[in-house]
């Protein structure tokens, strides 16, 4: 799946923006993960968490508006800001938005252990 490219983006450029979309929403403990290693469904995750159900919808809802704009649509999202737990599919990218507690409840990063971090900003 590494050679998929959505408007331009390879996987990695495409993770590597959502990062930076959800650090200007004030995104904690964000994490680019790459998956490639371990998985076959995605080659990177991003992972990060708001201190706030509002916080993670507006992190949500920043990246779906900032890749819409792109041209860029997920082909997929799951959960509820309710819930603690926002994913977005981008088919090379699954996105993981948190709130603290349910972040440490499921532990990706345990989980994905044999993943390599490609860029951690705290």
């Amino acid at each position: 799946m590494s050679k998929e490219r959505r408007n331009g983006l390879d996987s990695e450029k495409l993770g590597r923006a959502i990062v930076d979309f959800a650090v200007g929403k004030l995104g904690e403990d964000v994490l680019l993960l790459d998956i490639r290693p371990v998985a076959t469904f995605a080659d990177y995750f991003v992972i990060c968490s708001g201190a706030s159900e509002r916080q993670i919808q507006a992190i949500y809802e920043d990246i779906l508006a900032k890749l819409g704009e792109m041209g860029i649509q997920p082909l997929g999202s799951e959960g509820t800001a309710a819930s603690g737990w926002l994913l977005m599919d981008y088919g090379s990218v699954i996105v993981h938005i948190f709130l603290p507690v349910t972040r440490r409840y499921y532990n990706l990063e345990q989980l994905w252990k044999d993943a390599k971090p490609v860029v951690r900003i705290l």
